[in-house]
């Protein structure tokens, strides 16, 4: 992230928007974060935004309990009108009702608001290394969702066939692999690897390593 990138924080609860306001200023500390307190709050924030100030969005913290509706809501609008920032959930929510919402919505990552808050601000910082911000009890929460059966059929349409070295590579990022760990696992460059992930993305019609974790264990890969 660059030095002058911007954060929303939306939490409606006074202390723990105080402490989580101070562990992503230990995250991230060249992001200036501002904080709200419901969605009326946030989508005034977001519409003041003008030009150059829009781009410089890269994160957006958002409870999904908030006083006047769901932050799943809000997670709609970032992913429709921010593209360029990254929604995570940070939640006392650890049903799969509104994991799966969030992430359906197009959250990249999903915290709990019980997790240590300097395991969470390292999660937060692997963030420009394409990892996904996820508390571990929720990631195997994905996995076995649908390694329970629950997962529909993997699709075999043209449009969405992966190569072998594609199948692989959704395999390893699935996984939870960054970029970097499954070139040096392939025997492959960086670049090689990146464009692989471009690829996928584009034929499973996704954008986010959340999704394509989903998209890993409806294939079977993981």
């Amino acid at each position: 992230m660059t030095t002058s990138s911007l954060a929303l924080l939306v939490e409606d609860q006074a202390e723990a928007r105080d402490w989580l306001l101070r562990m992503l200023a230990s995250a991230l500390p060249s992001v200036t974060p501002h904080a709200v307190g419901d969605l009326a709050g946030a989508r005034a924030w977001l519409g003041a935004l003008e030009g150059g100030a829009r781009a410089r969005l890269r994160l957006a913290l958002v409870d999904l309990g908030l006083p006047d509706g769901s932050g799943v809501e809000l997670i709609r609008l970032l992913r429709r009108e921010f593209p360029g920032a990254l929604p995570v959930v940070v939640t006392a929510f650890d049903d799969d009702d509104n994991l799966f919402a969030a992430l359906a919505a197009g959250a990249e990552g999903y915290l709990l608001k019980h997790d240590d808050p300097a395991l969470m601000a390292a999660r937060l910082r692997r963030i420009d290394e394409g990892e996904p911000p996820l508390t571990p009890t929720v990631a195997r929460r994905v996995l076995a969702h649908f390694q329970k059966g629950r997962a529909p059929a993997p699709e075999h349409d043209a449009e969405s066939a992966l190569t072998p070295r594609e199948a692989e590579v959704l395999r390893l990022i699935g996984r939870g692999s960054r970029v970097a760990e499954a070139a040096a696992h392939l025997g492959l460059t960086e670049q090689t690897v990146a464009t692989y992930v471009k690829i996928i993305y584009r034929k499973l019609r996704i954008s986010s390593r959340a999704e394509a974790a989903l998209a890993a264990a409806r294939r079977g890969l993981v």
